[in-house]
């Protein structure tokens, strides 16, 4: 049993406030437990990033006993307590729920006790109590410990039961195994890989929400392959499917096909960006469409097809149009890696300054470590960025289109391409001002025609 927290070390702030609020709870005669994720992680040795609370005390109870709460799910007995700036924790009252018209919401709630609320809950590693006030001690109606110590995803009760109440129970059981590194309990695999097209009666915002964990957090080559196993990444990522059985010229990628060395560029993240994981994931989602075999086997401006797909994908499952563009920057530069080193000096401070070139130049090392093994350009990057992290990349420009055009250049294409001419003169400190700049274009542009 794992030690109660507040007696053995201080408490971290997220869990010292997790336990006022099971403290004031019990202080009006309520029953007041942590619940869920917090208490799996405690029981593995993990220290818990949040904490979920479940209480005998009735929603409205929850509301006039503290001073800042919302009431994100009143109905289903879902209360939101804010107790500090930047906290909150969920106070749940113990329930039981009717059928699942909708594949989300029951279709009843009645308030009950802890039993039979752990009865209701999706996985039995996710069924456990912990009381804080009673020694750490557990409470364990549903075999959650034995599956921890066994290592274990299992539906409580009947899998196909589970999923049908709320179907993204699916991909949550594929998500909770490789973030574990557990298995998935045999009658609970069946039921994911049979109701994998059910999949596409969720929400693709709760859909997203769940890939992104499974690619950021650890074991994200397992995810793919638990998602290809189970039929859900061809229903829910159908490009990536794709890359199946794609043969890459075998020079450059010794490793195999695309879905393979994919997968491997997956596994070398670590502690990995939302832009770096699906950048990985993506980058090279045009070449199926893009095969054919010429001299060798080529995958002619994949980059290029590949972050039109990116942005396809992405908005399909309602990301932001900010991080849709950061991981369509990673797939359609990643070829350009390779001539950096032949590149201006100007041109590589641009390569750098770009705001996703830290999260690039990850992806290119792992790219190279799933393939060919050869990471000099990364060095070459690597030492540039270091020789000009002094140096502003980004300067200020010394010349605006008006002052370009004061000197007769008509408005037009050709105004920008003289200011990012101009640009990669003063990035190579060819001009000190914006005279010298101006001296420039009428010796380039205006006197020779």
């Amino acid at each position: 049993m794992p030690p109660e927290p507040s007696r053995t070390r201080k408490p971290s702030k997220k869990l010292a406030h997790a336990l006022k609020i099971i403290q004031a709870l019990k202080q009006k005669g309520h029953e007041a437990l942590l619940v869920g994720g917090c208490v799996r992680d405690q029981v593995m040795g993990k220290e818990p990033t949040d904490y979920d609370i479940a209480t005998s005390a009735k929603p409205d109870e929850i509301e006039r006993l503290f001073k800042k709460t919302l009431a994100v799910g009143a109905q289903f007995g879902v209360i939101l307590v804010l107790p500090a700036p930047g906290l909150r924790f969920e106070v749940a009252t113990f329930r039981r729920e009717g059928t699942y018209e909708d594949g989300r919401h029951p279709s009843w709630v009645k308030f009950t006790d802890a039993r039979q609320d752990a009865e209701r809950r999706d996985f039995t590693i996710n069924g456990l109590f912990l009381d804080p006030a009673g020694e750490g001690r557990i409470l364990d109606y549903v075999g959650g410990e034995k599956d921890i110590r066994g290592r274990l995803v299992r539906a409580i009760g009947d899998p196909n039961k589970r999923f049908e109440e709320d179907k993204l129970r699916i991909l949550r059981a594929v998500r909770f195994a490789c973030t574990l590194d557990f298995q998935i309990e045999p009658q609970t695999w069946a039921a994911v890989k049979s109701k994998a097209r059910d999949i596409t009666q969720v929400s693709h915002e709760r859909i997203r929400e769940e890939l992104v964990k499974i690619f950021t957090r650890p074991h994200a080559e397992r995810g793919l392959d638990l998602l290809d196993e189970s039929g859900l990444l061809e229903v829910i990522l159908p490009e990536i499917s794709a890359m199946k059985g794609v043969e890459q010229p075998p020079q450059f990628h010794p490793e195999g096909d695309v879905f393979v060395h994919t997968r491997l560029l997956l596994k070398q993240l670590k502690d990995a960006s939302s832009t770096l994981a699906l950048g990985a994931l993506f980058h090279d989602v045009g070449k199926p469409p893009t095969f054919t075999i010429q001299d060798r086997i080529r995958f002619n401006n994949h980059d290029k097809v590949g972050a039109d797909m990116t942005r396809n994908i992405m908005r399909r499952l309602k990301f932001s149009n900010r991080e849709t563009e950061d991981v369509a920057a990673l797939v359609d530069n990643h070829m350009r890696f390779k001539d950096v080193q032949k590149m201006r000096e100007a041109k590589v401070k641009r390569f750098i300054a770009r705001p996703t070139f830290q999260d690039e130049l990850e992806m290119h090392r792992i790219d190279c470590l799933a393939s060919h093994g050869d990471i000099s350009n990364w060095h070459f990057l690597r030492k540039k960025a270091a020789e000009y992290s002094q140096e502003d990349i980004k300067p200020k420009p010394l010349i605006s289109g008006h002052d370009v055009m004061k000197l007769g250049i008509p408005e037009g294409p050709r105004v920008g391409e003289i200011l990012s001419a101009v640009m990669d003169q003063q990035l190579e400190r060819k001009f000190k001002n914006k005279n010298e700049a101006l001296a420039w274009i009428k010796e380039s542009y205006i006197e020779k025609g």
